[in-house]
């Protein structure tokens, strides 16, 4: 498999205007690219920009070229096997060609790879989504951030080039540095014109005339047809929206059943919480809970790095949530939510509890409450409780997390956005 880079050094801005139209085009194939590369990335480096891989294939245009067509004949030297009249057996598609190393699966992919900023690559992560179910209680605290328009400027980045404005401005740089030339270039002329007519274009004031008409057209060629002074970029603002003060809750099971690599994942899909609910949001309260047997509500470095272990008692981390929002954040003013990683082992005599505390208690006052199980294994008691909650109350999703692969199709399944 070859990987097509290039390395061309982006100076003076050049082919900037190209960029934004290579994103608007390829969003898609960017946004897939995205998507199959964020289950590898690391925990530390979620959030950077990211090197994504296009399969040529995906962005070629359709071209016409011109054929002879028919049936010609042809001598090719050093041909020892052939005569007219025999049929050649099509070759097998082995791929290669032209120096390359041949493929000895018969199929090959080039691959295109495009550079995205951090906030190209999170804009992408993130589009579409947003919290569930969002309600206006109390128009206070929590603002969510629109981008608008605010005119335009002579500094930014590629993707926000304005085409349309930067001709217009190299159209007025050529005008004004071309008026004064173009207008002695007509005088010239004329004047070279009327001499031609009297003394039938000899003489030294005639080559005279020639060399300076020459020296101005020259002139006149050379002004760039757009330079960077001309480039002009859409200018955005984040204009904050007041829409209503909201709580996210992040209930992580540490037991003991919890693996490495499960709690890798849960990680990953918190993280994609936390980035989503500060991109999008400001002002989000985020609530961390851990528990095994007990449950404790930590700050964000002990929910994340904290090596605590022991059994499993889920009902302790809905009861402390229970506690927590009778406490500080009362469903009349907040808009409440909540997300549960687990791998779905509990006490048996536990799963019902957890039941009836999220049907009685806990999903009257939350606008959604998300669970993940992550785990190969088949579904545990707390599945089979909680599935009996979906029919009932449209506010409560669940869904499951085998493979690393999974955790960003099951993050934007929970929160995209829905039809108004």
């Amino acid at each position: 498999m070859a990987q097509l880079i290039d390395r061309r050094p982006n100076a003076k801005n050049k082919s900037t205007i190209n960029r934004q139209r290579f994103i608007r085009r390829y969003k898609k194939q960017i946004k897939k690219a995205i998507s199959e590369q964020i289950s590898e990335r690391s925990i530390t480096n979620v959030d950077s920009g990211e090197s994504v891989s296009i399969p040529s294939r995906d962005i070629t245009e359709p071209t016409f070229r011109n054929d002879k067509g028919g049936v010609r004949e042809g001598i090719y030297p050093g041909n020892k096997e052939f005569t007219q009249g025999d049929r050649i057996k099509r070759p097998d598609d082995q791929g290669g060609g032209g120096g390359r190393r041949a493929s000895d699966s018969g199929e090959g992919e080039d691959e295109f790879v495009f550079e995205i900023s951090k906030d190209e690559y999170l804009d992408m992560l993130f589009d579409d989504l947003e919290l569930p179910n969002l309600q206006k209680n109390q128009l206070r605290k929590m603002t969510k951030s629109k981008t608008v328009r605010a005119g335009f400027t002579s500094d930014g980045v590629p993707t926000n080039i304005n085409i349309v404005r930067s001709l217009r401005s190299a159209m007025s740089r050529r005008i004004g540095m071309g008026a004064e030339p173009r207008r002695r270039l007509r005088e010239l002329e004329a004047e070279l014109e009327a001499l031609r007519q009297e003394i039938g274009g000899d003489g030294k004031r005639c080559l005279e005339l020639q060399q300076e008409v020459e020296a101005l057209r020259a002139r006149i060629r050379k002004i760039p047809f757009i330079d960077t002074f001309d480039l002009r970029f859409n200018n955005f603002v984040q204009r904050p929206e007041p829409t209503s003060q909201a709580v996210m809750f992040c209930l992580m099971d540490v037991s003991g059943s919890m693996d490495r690599e499960t709690k890798d994942i849960a990680k990953r899909f918190y993280i994609l919480l936390y980035l989503f609910l500060t991109r999008s949001y400001r002002d989000v309260d985020v609530v961390y809970i851990r528990h095994h047997t007990q449950a404790k509500e930590v700050d964000e470095e002990e929910f994340f790095y904290s090596r605590e272990t022991g059994g499993t008692i889920v009902s302790s981390a809905l009861e402390l949530t229970r506690d927590i929002i009778a406490q500080r954040y009362p469903a009349t003013d907040w808009n409440i939510y909540a997300a549960q990683a687990s791998d779905g082992d509990n006490w048996n005599d536990d799963s019902p509890v957890c039941e009836q505390l999220l049907a009685k208690q806990l999903l009257p006052q939350l606008r959604y409450y998300a669970y993940v199980e992550i785990t190969k294994r088949d579904h545990q008691g707390l599945w089979e409780h909680y599935t009996h909650l979906l029919d009932s109350h449209e506010n409560f999703a669940m869904q499951h997390i085998r493979e690393f692969e999974d955790i960003y199709p099951v993050f934007r399944e929970f929160f995209r956005k829905h039809a108004q």
